[in-house]
């Protein structure tokens, strides 16, 4: 059993420039200040690091914390460990309120983005550290590190020294250094961002399973988005100290919030366009650049749901749900400025009246020998059942 439970956390880092005495200034030294902006809030307190953050998670499920950088979730993880104070807010492990609780008193165990192996100690003698440092029987210890080094393929590797491994065997030691321990939750912070591509794939891949074969609540935090959706049984997407929204993989790429999530979700991101939202013959239609899309079943019930009126929108479409195939209601042109072989696909970059546009074209379906040339102009429309519509002042989702 290892439940964790955030309720209304908030981090607030003080001002110290507040704290400071003010040097008095005579009217003459005085100058304009330039004014600099923050994303962050800031209150007299300080700067609001992570605001009201609310989460329920499972016992043994897998969490990703993602966001870009400074948006407070490695913050939110460091709160989690116990290594940075809770400005206010609740947090329990396992329902026992441990704000006060010390670290090591909290029976969690933290990965980090540098592995921080000690490296005068053998794989081994890593291994065994954090149990003896609790007194572990020296049987016992011998047992786990043998079982931890077997689920992560580095058995051989046991009377090396850190300096001889590559960067995945030495997060695959870090990993092993947090399991022997058995805790109840696990924290990766960033753990495969000092890897090369294939080596993350690979460790991916290694996260996965070893999460089949350990019984522990994962903490993981990423700003990648790939990670995010190919880890995370729930994906907590963070902006600017605040959450954005939460949800399975699947549902925050299908149904984004907002035009931060639908943006921050999926590779190549999302196409934005600007558009209006009318009704005719009692059915909401969307105009862009005069090529009108009846919108699905679904999409027309939710707006009606919401008694959406007719108005400007921001048009949001990702690059696998625009096709170059006619279909009813017109369609959309664009010049390609860039073309791009991707093997199964083709992904090609067009300049649409001004704004850039990714649509990625299965090579399946085009007539053998077809290229697209870098100037020529291309139509396409959007699937009806996959058009995103947000307010252009809010960026929320309409639907939703």
């Amino acid at each position: 059993m290892a439940t964790v439970s955030l309720k209304h956390i908030q981090k607030i880092y003080p001002n110290a420039e507040a704290s400071k005495p003010k040097k008095k200034k005579n009217k003459k030294e005085e100058a304009p200040v330039e004014e600099k902006s923050y994303k962050l809030k800031v209150t007299d307190e300080g700067v609001v690091a992570v605001d009201d953050f609310n989460l329920d998670i499972k016992d043994k499920e897998f969490i990703v914390l993602v966001g870009p950088s400074g948006c407070g979730k490695s913050t939110t993880l460091r709160m989690v460990a116990g290594l940075e104070e809770i400005t206010r807010g609740e947090l329990y492990i396992d329902d026992k309120l441990v704000n006060d609780v010390a670290p090591k008193d909290r029976d969690i165990a933290m990965v980090f983005q540098n592995y921080a192996l000690y490296p005068h100690m053998t794989v081994r003698q890593n291994l065994e550290f954090p149990l003896k440092l609790r007194k572990v029987p020296q049987a016992e210890i011998d047992q786990r590190v043998s079982e931890a080094a077997e689920i992560l393929g580095i058995t051989q590797y046991l009377e090396r020294k850190p300096k001889a491994l590559s960067g995945g065997q030495r997060q695959r030691v870090a990993i092993g250094r947090a399991i022997v321990r058995e805790p109840k939750v696990l924290l990766m912070d960033e753990p495969l961002s000092n890897l090369d591509a294939k080596l993350r794939n690979q460790m991916r891949a290694e996260i996965i399973k070893l999460r089949q074969r350990i019984n522990t609540t994962f903490i993981y935090v990423t700003h990648d988005q790939t990670e995010a959706m190919t880890l995370g049984d729930r994906i907590v997407i963070m902006k600017d100290g605040e959450v954005q929204q939460i949800g399975t993989p699947q549902e925050v790429f299908n149904s984004p919030v907002n035009t931060f999530v639908a943006g921050f979700i999926g590779m190549p991101r999302m196409n934005m366009f600007v558009g209006k939202l009318l009704k005719k013959n009692g059915k909401y239609v969307v105009n862009v650049q005069d090529a009108e899309i009846v919108l699905s079943e679904d999409k027309q019930k939710r707006l009606a749901e919401k008694n959406v009126e007719e108005m400007d929108v921001t048009v949001g479409a990702r690059p696998e749900h625009i096709t170059l195939d006619t279909v009813e209601g017109g369609m959309l042109e664009g010049v390609v400025e860039v073309s791009e072989m991707m093997g199964s696909s083709v992904h090609l970059h067009l300049n649409t009246n001004g704004r850039d546009c990714i649509i990625i074209v299965p090579t399946l379906d085009l007539e053998e020998g077809t290229e697209f040339t870098i100037g020529s102009t291309v139509k396409f429309t959007f699937a009806p059942n996959a058009v995103h519509l947000f307010d252009p002042w809010t960026g929320n989702n309409l639907e939703f």
